[in-house]
């Protein structure tokens, strides 16, 4: 396991990390999760990413509850919460000050946790201003029970716009920023960003590297019965899939995993590396429901050797959609 700084600030992530968004609480229970989370911490994962709106807040509680059983010491490793879906009343959601402010305390006792090391704003909030957003998380990090704070799924304009009011005010601006990004998913990441790197010191901890599971070629011959697309309230997903934009994606697929197979690499360690190519990407959040699967996906970094730019090449080859670079650039 290599680490790199999450942007430009100071702090360490693993380049893999793990998440429980769909598996914790949905998939899996408390002794797999505190199977999952010793296997990963073992293999020197130290970064472990959550939300308020997972499973409604069961998935941090069970979380917390294998971080207290693990007994780690709090200096080893980095946890995560994001605010935006915490309820159904009106002041349950969001990311007004008061729902900002008690979401975090929330997710610090269901984590079992004193402070948050990172604390997102889950999705962009159209009826809160962005200065009384900016307020609130600064005053969290005076207060000690965040650490850094950033954003997840917001646009470039919307990123840059808290940025720009935190710096004018002198408070703590927004450091990091978790988008989906894989081999389909790519704009924001890749184009979108591509000034705030440099202008914000971006990092990013990016989620669905797999796309959902289909970057493991397992749909290539049909949708398994076990799979997260025939989990209740993920009809969404198995719709996105099963549609023609969807099936053509499958086809890209089929052909990612002759490419793999050449390369020696199964095709989901090959898509995991290549977003680790990626410099802008400080980590790379897994998802896992067994032991098996997230040893299997640690182990993708055992092969970096075999992601050369060659390999590179015919992987943009094949996808044919690499994002139009700024003039400037």
């Amino acid at each position: 396991m290599e680490y790199r700084r999450l942007g430009k600030t100071g702090l360490k992530v693993s380049e893999l990390s793990l998440g429980s968004w769909v598996t914790f609480s949905k998939q899996v229970d408390q002794k797999e999760a505190l199977a999952l989370m010793s296997l990963a911490y073992d293999e020197g994962v130290n970064f472990f990413d959550n939300a308020e709106g997972y499973e409604a807040g069961e998935s941090e509680a069970l979380m917390g509850a294998a971080l207290k059983q693990l007994g780690w010491s709090r200096d080893s490793f980095s946890v995560s919460s994001k605010v935006f879906w915490g309820g159904s009343k009106p002041t349950q959601k969001g990311l007004s000050r008061k729902h900002v402010t008690e979401a975090c305390h929330a997710a610090l006792k269901r984590l079992q946790v004193d402070y948050l090391d990172l604390y997102f704003c889950h999705r962009p909030d159209i009826d809160t201003p962005i200065e009384e957003t900016v307020w609130a998380m600064h005053n969290l990090i005076t207060q000690g029970k965040i650490l850094y704070w950033g954003t997840s799924e917001w646009n470039a304009q919307q990123l840059t716009e808290a940025w720009a009011v935190a710096k004018d005010l002198k408070i703590s601006p927004p450091v990091m920023e978790q988008p989906q990004y894989n081999l389909f998913v790519r704009e924001k990441v890749e184009h979108d960003y591509l000034p705030l790197y440099e202008l914000m010191g971006l990092g990013t901890t990016i989620w669905s590297p797999l796309a959902s599971g289909a970057l493991t070629g397992k749909y290539n011959d049909g949708i398994p019965d076990d799979s997260r697309f025939n989990l209740p309230g993920y009809e969404w997903l198995k719709k996105e899939w099963t549609s023609e934009a969807g099936k053509a994606k499958l086809e890209t697929i089929k052909q990612l995993a002759v490419l793999a197979k050449e390369v020696g690499l199964p095709i989901h360690h090959l898509a995991l590396l290549w977003c680790l190519s990626n410099p802008h990407v400080s980590t790379v959040i897994l998802g896992a429901s067994k032991k098996a699967q997230l040893a299997d996906n640690l182990s993708a970094l055992k092969s970096k050797d075999k992601l050369t730019p060659d390999v590179i090449e015919k992987i943009e080859a094949i996808m044919g959609n690499k994002p139009k670079p700024f003039d400037r650039y």
